[in-house]
């Protein structure tokens, strides 16, 4: 799970990068532009997945090891 995450979360990150960069939205892109439903879906997992990677910080690290 937690290398799912950080692979979604890091895949949003890049999609900000292009916005920010190119002023392009690839999910809203993909997904029929903002307020598509597709789109809504992938930014909401996107969103879990960052809250999820937010317990990476306070796990103890042996334990983040040894999963």
């Amino acid at each position: 799970m937690d290398t799912a995450a950080l692979v979604i979360t890091i895949i949003g990150a890049l999609n900000w990068g292009l916005i920010s960069l190119f002023q392009f939205d690839l999910v809203a892109w993909i997904g029929g532009g903002q307020d598509a439903m597709l789109s809504r879906i992938i930014y909401g997992i996107v969103a879990l997945a960052g809250l999820w990677c937010i317990s990476l910080l306070f796990r103890n690290r042996t334990e983040a090891l040894a999963e």
